[in-house]
């Protein structure tokens, strides 16, 4: 080793060179001269360890640079050799768990096999569930079917029992056995609704009004359903028959109030054949047609 340098000059109150006191400092003997102390070990093993700022604590060591770096060298040297102890070790230990997991192959291949059979348990169950789910599917579209297919059965009966019941009312077809009724009812409908001095004819206008408008109640519901329904289809040559009995009701009416000079009342009836959509019809009867 490179002898020792002591600089008393250097030395301060604060700093404390380390090195190993000798009883015999100042002889000359080498043998009994301080040598600085060997690197702790803990150094090293700090978390923020940084070696310049490490190398730069050791300005007070008193030692050449020669020497710092052969004690750093053997310090590379000894770590190096824990560090291949280190990983023989741990290989031998890997290698004694490699021969002590020898023969698990069956526990293996025994989870490998319940782990295919649990996989194919869910695999069945998720079938099913998608089965399940399209059957579903299937019954809520049929179910939404027959709701549609019911409410339009009940318009079509809707159009159909208007219908009948305005053909009754205007003649076209009589019930067996209501014939009397019903002419003792219009005739009951005709004196309640006459007003005291007023026109004769109110209760005509307001009866073929009221009728009209069942009328158009009619053809509103068949143009919502479709007109191009069979059922319709079967049911427009009546309903053409309504429409034909209805201005002549209104012709025949309009033609009694003209010659009855009675304005009020052939305004009234008139209003009745707009409502129809007839007003040329209407124009034919007051031009004397």
């Amino acid at each position: 080793m490179s002898k020792f340098f002591l600089d008393s000059t250097s030395q301060s109150a604060d700093t404390t060179p380390a090195y190993v006191d000798s009883p015999n400092f100042g002889s000359d003997d080498e043998d009994n001269l301080p040598y600085p102390a060997e690197l702790a070990r803990n150094d090293f093993l700090a978390p923020d360890f940084d070696a310049q700022t490490y190398l730069s604590s050791l300005r007070n060591r008193h030692q050449t640079l020669e020497d710092l770096r052969s004690d750093l060298r053997q310090r590379s040297q000894l770590l190096n050799r824990e560090l291949l102890d280190l990983v023989n070790g741990n290989y031998e230990e890997f290698l004694s768990l490699g021969g002590d997991l020898k023969g698990g192959e069956e526990k293996v291949e025994g989870v490998r096999v319940g782990l295919l059979g649990f996989q194919r348990e869910i695999e069945a169950i998720r079938k099913a569930v998608q089965d399940r789910a399209k059957e579903t599917a299937e019954l809520l579209s049929e179910k939404k079917g027959l709701r549609k297919e019911i409410v339009l059965g009940r318009s079509l009966l809707e159009v159909h029992e208007r219908l009948e019941e305005l053909e009754e009312k205007l003649g076209i077809k009589i019930k067996e056995g209501e014939e009397d009724d019903d002419e003792e009812d219009e005739d009951d409908e005709d004196e309640d609704e006459d007003i005291p001095g007023g026109s004769s004819y109110n209760s005509a206008v307001r009866r073929l009004r009221k009728q009209s408008e069942q009328y158009l109640m009619i053809v509103f519901q068949s143009s919502k359903i479709g007109l191009s329904h069979p059922f319709l289809v079967s049911l427009q040559p009546r309903v053409e028959e309504v429409r034909k009995t209805l201005i002549l009701d209104l012709s025949a009416s309009l033609r009694q109030a003209r010659s009855s000079n009675d304005r009020n009342a052939v305004l009234g009836f008139s209003q009745v054949f707009g409502i129809l959509e007839a007003q040329n019809d209407a124009l034919k009867v007051l031009k004397g047609g």
